[in-house]
């Protein structure tokens, strides 16, 4: 990966959809899984992070292994919705790069339902890479229309994430690689929240 842009959203996606990851025990997983949505008991309530990281979500939970994260969800969702959500976005930290004041983005955060994370991008072997990646958390109306309006499919990928897994522990990286869901940066709109 040379030349990676430090912040660079990747992601699957194709004209109308983009994917996203998030880790769930079986309570909250199987019932979603049946529904095609986010049924209880998934708490809108709260801000809900989603990744279009494969590889970040691998770091986060473990290769499916850590307690209440043992199923791994592909939730393709609107590109629009997306959109919207990253549009809305504010940093979910104060930097003076990005904001005139820490009151600025206080009064910016309170205002918008969705938060913008940027962390290390991870390689099979969940070190960190030189580039970010991103996480975008939901809350209240950005959450609501994530369960109601945006998700289009959910699948449960944990299999194969325990089969990546598997390949990354006896030393075959490549099949490991050849497993791991297309990424492609994600085409440049304008957004806050970087």
């Amino acid at each position: 990966m040379q030349d990676v842009p430090y912040h660079q959203i990747r992601a699957t996606y194709d004209d109308s959809t983009v994917t996203v990851y998030q880790a769930y025990s079986p309570a909250i997983a199987l019932p979603a899984l049946a529904a095609g949505r986010f049924v209880p008991p998934f708490k809108r309530g709260r801000m809900t992070w989603v990744k279009p990281s494969f590889r970040w979500m691998m770091y986060r939970c473990g290769w499916a292994t850590k307690p209440g994260q043992e199923h791994v969800l592909a939730i393709t969702i609107r590109r629009d919705g997306f959109e919207w959500a990253l549009s809305r976005a504010v940093l979910s930290h104060y930097s003076r790069d990005v904001h005139e004041s820490r009151a600025a983005w206080q009064k910016e955060s309170k205002a918008s339902p969705v938060r913008v994370q940027w962390d290390p991008e991870r390689d099979l072997h969940l070190r960190p890479l030189p580039h970010r990646s991103l996480q975008l958390g939901l809350s209240g109306e950005a959450a609501d229309r994530y369960a109601d309006e945006w998700t289009t499919s959910i699948t449960d990928v944990t299999e194969l994430a325990r089969t990546i897994h598997t390949h990354v522990k006896a030393g075959d990286l490549a099949t490991a690689a050849s497993l791991l869901p297309p990424e492609t940066p994600y085409p440049a709109i304008e957004y806050r929240g970087r």
